[in-house]
């Protein structure tokens, strides 16, 4: 079963300290360039998660590669022929490529890049909790370790999830979701799923503060609300729009608001500001009365890709994704099930 204070050890001993380094522009186009040039020698592609650092999103967008949430992701890398493919993310992300195109060579900037949900569900506490409830369906947020994927029956991102509870819901069947509480309630309430919950959550949107919200409503009475459902339900209440990371982007760009508070990581306001330039972009509050933020709506996992390391990987061709055969043979099972899955 989860540990709340176990979960909190293992953040700290994973928690990253990181240097800023303030390239100048002549440093960050030398890097750009030496690193355009490795991705063509080493016939690779480069992948990033919307929550990274603005230059490694402008760097993949511009070598031919992708940005997207981590079904995207994905797919994008499984349909690509590069063989080699560079995950600048977390490390379940580079764990879910190999899965998905175990011919390719999976490479990432660092493999220390963790996930607050990834800890919070280890394989061998996951599988005990699976094996006491054998009637239920188990289904896992993507957020989690190619072990946990091995015992799941389904894996989903945040844009399928509710999509995919539902159709088993209406097949007869009880779940077991992991590892996202928030996420899991939330499904839960708009499903009416008979659903067990894990109990870890994402550090980041955990933060957030609903009290500091309104507050800040009230300073920007037109602004929409943007909410990633992992956020918690008292935040989730005040949104105008609920979605996943590319939904809320695709969001942004429809609605006629002029601003948007944004609950989610604040990475994502680098391809939301490109898209809707005349457009303002308000980070959600983390911080209210008697609170205090740690992550204030950054992923510091996420923040450890930058060009330099991106550089070094490529050069040195370690930092390698690496899986058991037969992990990968179970946790295909679901993922494929994820990728050619069809919203109803």
């Amino acid at each position: 079963m989860f540990n709340e204070k176990e979960f909190q050890l293992k953040l700290d001993s994973c928690w990253p300290a990181l240097p800023k380094k303030n390239l100048d522009a002549k440093a960050k186009s030398n890097y750009f360039l030496s690193i355009k040039k490795l991705l063509t020698a080493k016939n690779a592609v480069l992948i990033a998660h919307y929550y990274t650092e603005p230059e490694i999103q402008e760097l993949a967008d511009a070598t031919g590669g992708f940005v997207g949430d981590s079904l995207e992701m994905a797919k994008f890398g499984a349909k690509h022929p590069a063989t080699t493919i560079v995950i600048a993310g977390v490390r379940f992300m580079g764990e879910t490529a190999k899965i998905l195109s175990p011919e390719k060579r999976i490479l990432m900037p660092t493999l220390e890049a963790e996930c607050s949900l990834d800890v919070g569900c280890e394989s061998k506490d996951f599988a005990t909790f699976c094996k006491k409830h054998p009637d239920r369906t188990v289904v896992v947020y993507a957020n989690t370790s190619a072990k946990v994927k091995a015992i799941a029956d389904w894996v989903v991102t945040s844009s399928i999830a509710l999509d995919v509870v539902k159709h088993l819901s209406k097949q007869g069947e009880k779940i077991i979701w992991a590892p996202d509480k928030y996420l899991g309630s939330y499904i839960q309430k708009n499903t009416g799923a008979d659903i067990l919950i894990w109990q870890a959550y994402c550090v980041v949107h955990a933060e957030f503060q609903a009290t500091a919200l309104s507050a800040l409503k009230k300073e920007h009475p037109e602004a929409a609300i943007l909410v990633h459902p992992e956020s918690p339900p008292e935040v989730i209440a005040k949104a105008d729009v609920v979605g996943s990371t590319s939904q809320l982007l695709k969001t942004s760009q429809e609605l006629p608001n002029k601003k948007f508070i944004v609950a989610t990581e604040t990475g994502i306001f680098y391809k939301m500001q490109l898209a809707s330039p005349a457009k303002e972009f308000i980070p959600a509050p983390t911080m209210g009365p008697n609170a205090t933020c740690r992550c204030c709506a950054h992923c510091p996992w996420m923040k450890m890709n930058n060009l330099e390391n991106l550089k070094e990987v490529l050069e040195q061709e370690n930092n390698e994704i690496l899986l058991d055969d037969e992990i990968i043979k179970k946790a295909l099972v679901p993922l494929e099930r994820m990728v050619s899955f069809k919203h109803a």
